[in-house]
């Protein structure tokens, strides 16, 4: 009986190595590994689905979470997401949502399912002065 070069992930250290191994078959990028990119991508995703659960966290905290962990900076997540610093800024000081093309470098990169970015979240109004006045539509004056 032939062992199958993949199989259904059962832990943490088997996901681990499949994201490893799917990096370097899309560095390769070579018509021949297509359909096994696909066949780890598709159980990488069904793990993902399964033991990942991001219902009670933004994703900007989730992305700083993400970035701390990474050892990222701003200035990274920039070069990252083909971005300027000041757009990065906005996005993690909550004044600038998340593109669609943003949250699919994001999964991308962090080899995560793209429904862990793709969530509503509030965004600060960009008036501050606004926002401290104890009158709703009324600017307090300085």
């Amino acid at each position: 009986m032939e062992t199958l070069k993949y199989t259904v992930i059962k832990d943490r250290g088997q996901y681990d190595k499949y994201c490893n191994i799917l990096e370097e078959l899309i560095i390769l990028n070579e018509k021949k590994t297509e359909d096994e990119i696909e066949f780890l991508s598709f159980l990488i995703e069904k793990w993902d689905e399964e033991h990942t659960t991001f219902n009670d966290v933004d994703p900007v905290k989730l992305l700083k979470a993400l970035m701390k962990e990474h050892t990222l900076k701003a200035k990274d997540l920039a070069d990252i997401l083909h971005l300027s610093k000041g757009t990065v800024s906005k996005i993690l000081n909550y004044h600038k949502g998340l593109s669609k093309d943003t949250i699919r470098k994001l999964s991308g990169y962090f080899k995560m399912s793209q429904d862990a970015f793709n969530r509503p979240y509030p965004l600060i109004n960009g008036d501050r002065v606004a926002r401290r006045s104890r009158i709703p539509g009324r600017m307090k004056s300085r």
